[in-house]
Formats: C-alpha cells, sequence, structure tokens
C-alpha cells in the first residue's frame, strides 16, 4: 500500500480513536516484513492508567496473530505537528522491533522518517538481562 493511501487510512482510524477525556486522537498502522497491515487507535479509560495508545494496539493485535517480523509503524495524531511515540510505545517498538521505520503524519500529509533507534538511543533491550539469549 502506497504511503498516500496509508495516510488515508490513517485518517480514518485516527477518528475512530476513543479519546473521551483527552480528546487526543491517534492512528496507527504498523506493516509486517510481508506486508501484512494491522491497524490502532488510542483506547482511553477513566482510570488514566489504563489507556492504552494505538502504537500499542496496533503491535499487539500483531503480536498476538503471530506476526514477529515489522518494518514500519505509521502515526498520524491530532496534533498540527507531526507526533512521535510516547517512552512506552518506544521502548515496545524496541523490544519487539528494533529495525522498525517510524513514518509520522502531520494533518497534510507530510512525512517525518526515523530509526526506534532515533527516537531512543541507549535503550534498554533483553540483551541487557542475564539469562536472555543474545
Amino acid at each position: 500500500m502506497a504511503t498516500r493511501q496509508i495516510f488515508l487510512v490513517l485518517k480514518k482510524i485516527r477518528n475512530s480513536a476513543i479519546a473521551p477525556y483527552s480528546k487526543f486522537r491517534v492512528g496507527s498502522v504498523l506493516k509486517t516484513a510481508n506486508g501484512k497491515l494491522y491497524s490502532g487507535h488510542n483506547i482511553e479509560s477513566s482510570s488514566y492508567g489504563l489507556t492504552i495508545c494505538a502504537e500499542r494496539v496496533a503491535l499487539f493485535k500483531a503480536l498476538s496473530e503471530g506476526e514477529r517480523k515489522f518494518s514500519e509503524i505509521h502515526i498520524l495524531a491530532d496534533s498540527g505537528d507531526f507526533c512521535p511515540p510516547c517512552g512506552a510505545c518506544r521502548q515496545l517498538l524496541m523490544d519487539f522491533a528494533p529495525e522498525i521505520r517510524i513514518v509520522l503524519y502531520n494533518q497534510n500529509g507530510d512525512k517525518k522518517y526515523f530509526r526506534i533507534s532515533d527516537l531512543l538511543p541507549e535503550a534498554f533491550t533483553p540483551a541487557q538481562l542475564s539469562g536472555v539469549p543474545k
């Protein structure tokens, strides 16, 4: 799927977000290494700690379906500018997709590209855990 098509899908997904408290909607599309797409939007709870970000929804959907190799994640938020993933999402992306390319969109469909290592330098990884295979 071309990035222009992904942008149009992102807008639809973002508009479906459940954000009654912050009113800040985010949509994401996670692309696997074999080209399959998984979408996600943020879902808020009145107990804010139970809220989940769009990126984690897409990642968890893919992981629960057995996917383990990811190439890109596309993100569009309600902000007027590019909105990178939060720290929790960065850590999970580093854990499960350490080579992933992150594509951020603004409201006009302009894009910025990053590697997860750009957004989370000196990351904590499974390699720091004793007893975990490297």
